[in-house]
């Protein structure tokens, strides 16, 4: 049994819900921004900074293990300091890391400034769940966190696009540009209007009291799932962000742009899961919204498997649309299992998003990274289809076990 949760000595005051919402969604925006935008431009890059494809995969990879680990330190950072300074921050990091990209000549140059990117471009993603977490009860933050990310999800439906658009007519460069630019204006937009969130009772707390919190969380069978939940049921995604460049511009011959244009369909389909768990989670609860995700999860893998394996040669139609179903799955179990994580402790909503990140962020870069080996030495888009689908499944088997003990 998890240990009895304290109330809050002081509740927050909280905002207007309009206003704030549209800037939590400004700021979760930039870390898939910057993971998606420069996506198109790897190929481009084996032989503009003279690497190796697994090298160039680094920054696609070491970025998402750099969200993984500042999640895991900010958390707990805005639970003791407030989630303001830790906004601010981090959005500045973003900044000069972003313009500091500009003048990598080698490889090794960019995944060193991706690397700091990704710490500052994590703040937005695991801020704002506490913040949202800080302000509302269990089920109502769920569809919350559903609705920041179904207006969210816009940046990586048309980041791939545009870093094709850039990549292709001014080169990769400016797609750094892109998101300095834009990490730049969130950061004005935050400092005139993030309120202080953070519950009273947490500031005296210290390095002690959050450690307390942090083993309660990783003791807590209730948390475990809900992690399990989203790392794995996300992992899906990431996989497919590491095989799909080389499957659709390797082996099937189209350009960056036409993959950037075919991904969208995957991002609207995580947008319209989003869009449902913001509508049907506080009438249905997080658990059955969880369980309907994985669902779905496992019904658009097997539609990859037979789309692949009648049409291993027809194009990129034969993997994006079955990936709509796979995004939608995520979109509606993502939402709900963040919540639900977040809410075991409430006290210590900054540290719970923290390790939540951090868990699907190293998941996901090993998904990634894992993925590009695997694809490198394939024929046809089955290998990736059948990984997705065995991901998807553990994900079920996981769930269900870790819910049963909780």
């Amino acid at each position: 049994m998890d240990a009895p949760i304290p109330k809050p000595s002081v509740k927050p005051v909280r905002p207007a819900v309009g206003p704030l919402l549209v800037l939590l969604m400004a700021m979760t925006a930039i870390g898939p921004l910057s993971l998606n935008i420069l996506v198109p431009a790897t190929p481009g890059l084996v032989a503009t900074l003279n690497t190796e494809p697994h090298m160039v995969q680094l920054t696609v990879s070491l970025y998402l293990l750099g969200l993984a680990v500042s999640q895991l330190a900010l958390g707990p950072l805005s639970d003791r300091f407030g989630r303001r300074p830790v906004v601010l921050g981090g959005l500045t990091l973003t900044v000069v890391s972003s313009f500091a990209a500009l003048a990598a000549h080698d490889i090794g140059g960019l995944i060193l400034a991706r690397a700091f990117q990704a710490f500052g471009a994590s703040t937005g993603l695991v801020i704002g769940r506490a913040i949202i977490r800080d302000l509302y009860d269990r089920e109502r933050a769920a569809s919350m966190i559903g609705w920041v990310a179904t207006v969210m999800v816009v940046a990586p439906m048309i980041s791939p696009l545009i870093g094709g658009l850039l990549d292709t007519t001014f080169g990769w460069e400016t797609t750094f540009v892109f998101v300095g630019l834009y990490a730049l204006a969130v950061l004005v937009w935050a400092w005139q209007a993030l309120p202080e969130t953070r519950p009273d009772h947490v500031t005296g707390g210290g390095l002690r009291y959050l450690a307390g919190e942090a083993r309660a969380l990783l003791t807590s069978a209730a948390f475990n799932s809900y992690v399990l939940a989203a790392t794995l049921g996300s992992a899906t995604f990431f996989a497919f962000l590491g095989g799909s460049p080389h499957v659709v511009i390797g082996l099937m011959g189209e350009s960056s742009a036409v993959y950037g244009a075919w991904f969208i369909l995957t991002a609207f389909g995580y947008m319209m899961g989003n869009l449902a768990a913001a509508k049907l989670s506080t009438r249905f609860g997080i658990d059955r919204m969880i369980r309907a995700g994985i669902v779905f999860e496992l019904f658009g893998g097997a539609v990859t498997i037979l789309t692949v394996g009648l049409f291993p040669l027809g194009g990129p139609v034969t993997i994006f649309p079955p990936q709509f179903l796979i995004s939608f799955g995520n979109g509606v179990l993502l939402p709900n299992a963040i919540a639900g994580a977040v809410s075991v402790r409430p006290q210590a909503a900054g540290t719970a998003s923290g390790l939540i990140g951090c868990t699907q962020m190293a998941v996901g870069a090993l998904a990634v990274q894992g993925m590009s080996w695997l694809v490198a030495f394939s024929l046809t888009a089955m290998p990736m289809s059948l990984a997705i689908l065995l991901i998807a499944c553990a994900t079920a088997i996981g769930y269900v076990a870790l819910a049963k003990r909780a």
